[in-house]
């Protein structure tokens, strides 16, 4: 018995060394679907997001990639049949999470304003005013406990 409270004494001194981990979500504000895959070391089942609909997914460490990315299509079948994908991948680490915006197959989002912001006004913010990738790094990086939030067809770039 003596050894379960030094343990279950252990384990209390350590839990105000966690903190809340923040989220990647990503918002729908396009008048159509759009339909997004997780893809680490393995693949999720594709997410349906609905106009004015939001995904959210806690921040993890992939143990196989190290990193995930949130890989978004007009199409349902989209991450496999070579259509334009937006994705919008991040990596945890212990202080920090990094983030960022890149396609693949061309712009999914032609046209369209693309933002990541934050409601920690100290996380950098990315914007693709015209829905395509700029030259150029988008590679930014946050302490990892606030949400990270990606707006396709936002009204404006961030501030």
């Amino acid at each position: 018995m003596h050894f379960s409270n030094l343990a279950l004494t252990s384990l209390f001194a350590l839990a105000p060394l966690t903190s809340a981990v923040g989220s990647a979500n990503v918002t729908n504000n396009c008048l159509a679907k759009m339909y997004l895959w997780s893809v680490g070391g393995s693949i999720s089942d594709v997410h349906t997001i609905n106009p004015g609909e939001t995904f959210s997914e806690q921040f993890y460490r992939d143990p196989v990639s190290g990193g995930v990315s949130l890989k978004i299509s007009r199409k349902p079948d989209g991450l496999y049949d070579g259509s334009p994908q937006l994705n919008f991948a991040y990596t945890l680490d212990p202080s920090q999470v990094w983030y960022d915006l890149s396609t693949v197959f061309g712009s999914a989002f032609k046209g369209k304003i693309l933002s990541v912001a934050s409601e920690n006004e100290d996380c950098p913010t990315i914007c693709w005013p015209h829905g395509e990738q700029p030259a150029g790094s988008q590679v930014k990086t946050c302490e990892p406990n606030s949400d990270k939030v990606l707006t396709l067809c936002a009204e404006e770039c961030p501030a």
